[in-house]
């Protein structure tokens, strides 16, 4: 089973997208139950969203695993990544609702059977590819692509801003970038929070490294800004998704201009 495709592209930018995944071996598979084999929690139609992006050249990660095989942005040492926080862990146990969503719980084993198997190599070629692109062109922009349900009152109150950027407070990428991403997203008009209830996943926390030219950003976007519905069939709304296909396409021109400056 393929479990992620990397695209390699021409410019400095990498668009990751750990969670659109929708594929779970047939072992993994057996263990979940009715309502993890719902795989609500996925970050639905990631590739298509982002799809105005071309014209960028980016290299692209995604990940063709479910987020409940393994949590590719998620610390793999298990340390929660929002203390004292709802959140779901790197295997997770729960829907973001707090469902159970096994028959079996993955023991210690199972665990590292599947950061070998799935997270590790997944990283591998992530981490290859920022060296690569870095030595090309002398910086990197790492951008790292999610969504979610509007409302999940467990992992926050009310309703989520549909643009939700994150740069680990501001320790992932240079001042600059979050400076001109701020701007770019709270003049969409669109509703934005910046290091507000999702400041950076593992990805973002661990790869951002602006001092050695590694810009990690993540935006997490409401759903209803791009979907239907956000409930099964989970369909995708072309009418609805375009003024924030504007607003992405301007951000990461924005961004992709202001770390060469800096580079």
């Amino acid at each position: 089973m393929k479990t992620f495709t990397l695209t390699e592209g021409d410019s400095p930018l990498i668009l990751s997208m750990p969670h659109p995944g929708t594929r779970v071996p047939d072992e993994v598979w057996d263990q979940l139950n009715e309502t993890g084999r719902q795989l609500a929690d996925t970050d639905w139609h990631m590739r298509e969203l982002y799809s105005f992006a071309e014209r960028f050249k980016p290299s692209v990660i995604e990940a063709h695993l479910s987020r409940y095989v393994i949590d590719l942005n998620r610390d793999p040492s298990g340390t929660s990544l929002y203390p004292g926080q709802a959140t779901t862990e790197l295997i997770p146990t729960t829907t973001f609702d707090g469902e159970p969503i096994w028959l079996t719980e993955p023991d210690v084993a199972e665990t590292r059977r599947r950061i070998e198997a799935y997270f590790d190599p997944y990283h591998d070629a992530l981490e290859a590819e920022i060296a690569r692109v870095k030595a090309r062109h002398g910086f990197c922009l790492l951008y790292d692509c999610h969504s979610i349900r509007s409302a999940i009152p467990r992992l926050f109150d009310g309703e989520l801003p549909i643009l939700n950027l994150g740069t680990n407070s501001g320790a992932s990428c240079a001042a600059a970038l979050e400076a001109v991403s701020a701007h770019v997203v709270k003049a969409s008009g669109l509703g934005a929070a910046v290091n507000g209830r999702f400041k950076g996943g593992w990805i973002t926390r661990h790869y951002g490294q602006p001092e050695d030219g590694v810009h990690a950003v993540q935006m997490e976007i409401a759903m209803r800004a791009y979907l239907a519905e956000e409930r099964p069939p989970w369909r995708f709304a072309p009418d609805i998704a375009k003024p924030l296909q504007t607003t992405l396409s301007n951000l990461l021109e924005t961004l992709l201009v202001t770390a060469a400056g800096l580079s």
